[in-house]
């Protein structure tokens, strides 16, 4: 008899004849989450388990970040041929629980003596038996003791909810642009869910935005980083191309070339990352740059996609997520971010690209991108 842990994945299953490779990707995720722990991690017959943590909560908190995860349980590991001492370790399990309950036996090894309902019956019947404060009710029951009979028979009562999703690296790659508010790190967290492998970038516009904004950016993506087994963060020095913005356009579309400028930063840095779409944080209507037509200029000058997995969503929506996922009270820290600096006061809501484009004329907007680009700072998170 062994504690461990019993890991379910969900949509994989969907895969057909490709699910060995979304397999493979989940079992490398979980031993890297597992590692620190001392976690041995192996795949068999449906199942994931992780054995031998020097800390089982913990690790059950990592594994319960890895996309691809659907539930884990702490189980107890048995000899499934003993019935008896099955059901005395399921009595003890119940012990202290009060309350109603029934037993929820799968058993895929067919061949096993008892059918599924014989061991509801025979081990919800030990268990009234030798224990106090319980009561069957198999429609809705409080408790449900859970019996897997496979190469071994697993029990366990608890049973917690993962992130679900598909194995971060299975989806490819694409470029985050990571500001310190909160849609942004909630749209790196929904791509990087559909099986996305995750890069980002902060624009960082010293001395308007201070080594506090950088460091509450930091901690964003390391927060990201523990759902997605790390990020690769570039901060990209953005004051020349604000003040030249700020200098030589008409004010009205400032904020507007400003965030022509990060989109075409951005997909170089993505291109250096092997990425082939960038992700925002943009919601329609949110603020001026969010419009329709703004967006519209704003994709205008990348050549490739932009995932924006919150375009729908409202901000109350967003911040139950970034509540959900930890990062919410980070990114309310009052550091100012790029954004908030020469923001106009009378932005154009309903921009014309030709408008656009005619405003920019001014800009030697190839050496200032580049400038951006070489400068930019990598960190490992």
């Amino acid at each position: 008899m062994r504690q461990l842990i019993l890991i379910r994945y969900g949509e994989i299953y969907l895969k057909g004849l490709n699910r060995p490779y979304f397999l493979h990707a989940l079992v490398d995720r979980v031993k890297q989450v597992a590692k620190p722990f001392g976690g041995k991690v192996w795949l068999h017959d449906a199942r994931l388990f992780v054995s031998d943590m020097t800390d089982m909560e913990g690790c059950m908190t990592a594994v319960s970040r890895v996309f691809g995860v659907h539930s884990l349980c702490p189980a107890i590991e048995m000899d499934k041929a003993d019935f008896t001492a099955i059901c005395e370790q399921a009595a003890s399990m119940m012990e202290g629980i009060t309350g109603t309950f029934k037993v929820d036996a799968r058993r895929s090894d067919k061949r096993y003596p008892m059918t599924s309902p014989q061991i509801n019956m025979e081990m919800g019947g030990y268990i009234l038996e030798h224990t106090q404060g319980l009561s069957v009710d198999i429609h809705h029951p409080e408790h449900v003791m859970n019996v897997e009979i496979r190469d071994h028979a697993y029990l366990y009562v608890r049973v917690i909810e993962a992130v679900g999703g598909m194995p971060v690296g299975t989806g490819g790659k694409a470029t985050l642009l990571l500001s310190g508010g909160i849609d942004s790190p909630v749209a790196g967290y929904c791509i990087a869910k559909r099986g996305v492998e995750i890069s980002a970038v902060h624009f960082h516009s010293y001395p308007y935005t201070s080594e506090r904004a950088k460091e509450k950016v930091i901690t964003l993506a390391k927060q990201l980083s523990s759902y997605c087994c790390g990020i690769r963060l570039y901060i990209v020095p953005f004051t020349e191309p604000q003040l030249t913005i700020h200098e030589k356009c008409p004010e009205e579309y400032g904020t507007l070339i400003m965030r022509r400028f990060m989109m075409r930063i951005a997909s170089r840095i993505a291109e250096k990352e092997g990425a082939r779409a960038l992700i925002t944080g943009e919601s329609i209507g949110q603020v001026a740059s969010q419009t329709i037509e703004a967006l519209c200029c704003t994709d205008a000058v990348v050549p490739m996609p932009v995932f924006r997995p919150l375009i729908g969503n409202d901000k109350i929506e967003i911040i139950h997520i970034a509540e959900k996922i930890g990062t919410y009270e980070t990114s309310c820290l009052p550091y100012e971010d790029c954004c908030t600096v020469f923001t106009p006061r009378h932005p154009a809501t309903h921009p014309k690209l030709e408008n656009v484009e005619r405003a920019e004329q001014g800009l030697d907007i190839e050496s200032l991108v580049q400038a951006a680009v070489d400068g930019a700072e990598l960190i490992e998170v």
